[in-house]
């Protein structure tokens, strides 16, 4: 073996730990899976999930009993031996039986809001990481078009030098050409930011380390046709997680205003004590008590008007937000379609003509005939139209997952009923 070859050996172990863990592939769905399974904010939402529901076993739960001692007829503080008797007792406050039912109708209202605020939140995180997954396939949409603008870049310097050499362009085409190459290595590390920013934020979606080597399997493309907008507008006031939240805060407040009427329903008091008396028979009391509402005009005017007065609130609310959701669709259905005719204008008419006119002023350049402008001016119009390109097909790739949030569920679920 060469000591050149036994150099390059040893450099191996070096060389794979520099490059690191292989990156983790995903594809938008397999990025949004991921995120709904891992993201901290959904860990957090499921365990109050988990705290309305133990909520909902305290306030349903039965009474503990009482229990209680005494002794009687004590001569003194200091001796208690010289008590004359003494009484053991149990006591159990017993509820009115409806109360338990009203009470678990109430309990069981904030479990089901608690879930649905979940859902809201898997729908709000899966459109954020389809957003976050699609800036990082537009900064690299990006990047594309940025190497390739260098690269075209480079070869306008090569054609400048050479008809510099030539005498027929002046020195100062040459140094046009040379600034028009920087601008493109600039653009290009200015790019290397917003991807790396792109990652990161992708990254904490999905819960791993913002640092994490992550890669896009998919591609930027052109999103297919939207449903009609009626159908969107009514799937979304029956699919919409807070109507739903709402609908169960309604439910759980009539239940709060029946129980709240019910202050004249006695809770039942039950106790049993042993009397122990010394050189006596062992007697027992019984005892039963009830509350009396003498004063209902404070339960009238106080949990009885709190909880009407809520329920009424919520009936409000309720419509309110129908009405906002409503809005809500027809504005993201408005972006969405408008954002699509953009992307497919952009393909097919401003990008093709814009390289059209670029070779064209790039070919005569090459001839002699075109000026050096003219043959930047047609590159920065080449390049501006692919920069407006991605951004088009991330934006409207983003309009389609924020439409699917506000319709709250996935567009290619819908049956097909008609498009627009």
């Amino acid at each position: 073996m060469t000591v050149a070859l036994a150099a390059a050996c040893a450099g191996w172990p070096a060389a794979l730990a520099a490059q690191g863990p292989a990156p983790l592939t995903l594809t938008r769905r397999q990025a949004v899976d991921t995120a709904l399974a891992r993201n901290p904010a959904l860990t957090a939402a499921r365990e109050e999930i988990a705290q309305a529901r133990a909520r909902e076993v305290q306030n349903t739960a039965f009474p503990d009993p009482d229990l209680s001692a005494d002794v009687t007829g004590e001569t003194s503080l200091a001796h208690p031996g010289t008590n004359s008797g003494s009484d053991l007792g149990i006591g159990l406050d017993v509820p009115f039986p409806t109360k338990f039912l009203l009470r678990h109708r109430v309990s069981h209202a904030d479990v089901a809001s608690a879930r649905y605020a979940y859902e809201q939140l898997r729908q709000q995180t899966a459109a954020q990481t389809a957003q976050a997954y699609d800036a990082v396939l537009v900064a690299l949409r990006h990047q594309a078009d940025l190497e390739d603008g260098r690269q075209l870049a480079q070869q306008f310097l090569d054609k400048t030098r050479t008809r510099y050499a030539q005498g027929s362009v002046a020195r100062l085409d040459v140094i046009k050409a040379q600034v028009d190459y920087a601008q493109a290595e600039n653009a290009l590390i200015a790019n290397g930011r917003d991807l790396a920013n792109g990652r990161a934020a992708l990254n904490r979606l999905l819960g791993r380390l913002l640092g994490a080597a992550i890669e896009p399997a998919d591609t930027l493309a052109v999103p297919p046709a939207l449903p009609a907008l009626a159908q969107l507008d009514s799937i979304a006031l029956g699919a919409r997680p807070e109507l739903a939240s709402l609908q169960s805060q309604r439910a759980g407040a009539r239940a709060a205003t029946s129980l709240a009427k019910e202050y004249w329903l006695p809770d039942l008091g039950l106790s049993v004590s042993e009397n122990l008396v010394p050189g006596a028979p062992t007697t027992y009391t019984t005892a039963v008590g009830f509350s009396f509402p003498l004063f209902f005009w404070n339960h009238q005017g106080g949990e009885v008007a709190e909880a009407s007065h809520h329920e009424r609130e919520l009936d409000a609310t309720y419509r309110d937000l129908e009405a906002q959701v409503d809005e809500d669709v027809r504005t993201t259905y408005a972006t969405a379609a408008t954002a699509l005719e953009q992307t497919v204008y952009l393909r097919d008419q401003l990008v093709p003509e814009a390289r059209q006119a670029y070779t064209i002023a790039s070919t005569s350049y090459g001839l002699g005939g075109s000026s050096a402008l003219e043959v930047l001016d047609a590159r920065r119009t080449l390049l501006d139209a692919e920069s407006q390109y991605a951004e088009a097909l991330g934006a409207a790739n983003d309009a389609r997952a924020d439409l699917e949030r506000a319709i709250g569920m996935p567009l290619d679920s819908i049956p097909a009923g008609g498009s627009q």
